[in-house]
């Protein structure tokens, strides 16, 4: 996990931690809004890289503001206006943005409200702000493929061209993604009625349309679904292959790995996935004890399984030395995910 996809987690924890405390305006640029230009690469307490209360003159609006403007090289690149965690951002928003992009050489505006981040440019008319978001970022519910497109607006490789040479990409696959999504939870008539003329002889009567309407949704929930476990088998057939031959291994040296000691270091790799990569978790075992280790370096221990008796011990390493917590069973690891992801923070670097 690179410095900034560790930062923006950070920051996503904190929010979902104190969201009832970031609600004014004031709270969101403070907590959210320059930590996440901060993870960018940004300076934020330069007053000459990142600008706040920046203010251009523009036609019957003089003196008004934007909450903050990125420069690069002496050049306004990034205007960006904040809104209360609360506000449902719209394109009335967009106001300020609009007037400064026109009077600016600023080729970027972001309109966020902590929790989500919309990048804006002139895809429609040259220096004329979109009024839709060529991409957007919601700091609660991110993929790995909107952390890519959000690491294009770091400082060290922030390069206008190449953004705005994927930004028109990026706002239609957004906006197809927005209306399949809509249509899931409730398809448009005129969308049935495609799918009807598609999948039915005859005449498409209401009583037809109403069946394909929910054969729709039905449709939709079973892909999703399919694809999920097709992703999860997939994933744990490798993971029992890796497994079955370690044990294989081990069992000659008269240390056998039980599915026990298989399946915790299962569940610690899903808790500490959040902080590092899952695939830099393994185990190691041996006649005392099964160690669970980052990069499968003894060096670097995350937990040890104390499994060989009848009482379970889980060794912890988030203090000076190992302490071992009893547990009755699996689900009793889920009680130390904070120390564990604790200490997961240690081999970030």
């Amino acid at each position: 996990m690179s410095d900034m996809e560790n930062s923006v987690q950070v920051l996503s924890d904190r929010l979902k931690k104190h969201e009832g405390s970031i609600a004014t305006e004031e709270a969101v640029k403070t907590s959210v809004v320059l930590p996440f230009l901060q993870a960018l690469g940004y300076e934020v307490f330069n007053p000459g890289e990142v600008i706040p209360e920046f203010t251009a003159d523009t036609p019957g609006k003089r003196g008004e503001k934007v909450d903050y403007a990125i420069a690069l090289d002496g050049d306004v690149k990034i205007l960006i206006e904040c809104k209360p965690l609360s506000v449902e951002l719209d394109v009335k928003h967009l106001s300020q943005l609009y007037r400064y992009f026109s009077v600016t050489n600023a080729k970027f505006g972001l309109l966020t409200n902590g929790r989500f981040f919309q990048f804006f440019t002139d895809l429609e008319e040259p220096n004329k702000l979109d009024k839709k978001p060529f991409f957007s970022f919601d700091l609660l519910d991110y993929s790995s493929n909107s952390l890519a497109e959000l690491k294009k607006f770091e400082k060290s490789s922030f390069d206008v061209e190449g953004i705005l040479a994927n930004a028109e990409r990026l706002k239609y696959t957004s906006a197809v993604k927005r209306f399949l999504v809509a249509q899931m939870e409730e398809p448009l008539p005129s969308f049935v009625q495609s799918i009807a003329k598609e999948v039915h002889d005859g005449r498409v009567t209401a009583q037809i349309r109403d069946m394909v309407g929910l054969a729709t949704k039905s449709a939709f929930r079973e892909i999703v679904r399919d694809a999920v476990q097709s992703r999860l088998s997939s994933a744990l057939e490798s993971s029992d292959r890796n497994d079955t031959e370690e044990v294989q291994a081990g069992a000659s040296d008269g240390i056998v790995t039980t599915e026990a000691e298989i399946e915790a270091t299962m569940v610690i790799r899903a808790i500490v996935r959040a902080v590092i990569d899952a695939k830099r978790v393994s185990y190691r075992d041996s006649k005392s004890y099964c160690a669970v280790l980052v990069d499968d370096n003894n060096r670097k221990p995350l937990a040890r399984l104390h499994f060989n008796r009848k009482q379970k011990y889980l060794g912890l390493f988030d203090k000076v030395s190992e302490e071992r917590m009893a547990i009755d069973d699996l689900n009793d690891i889920y009680r130390y995910s904070d120390r564990l992801r604790k200490t997961a923070e240690q081999y970030t670097l």
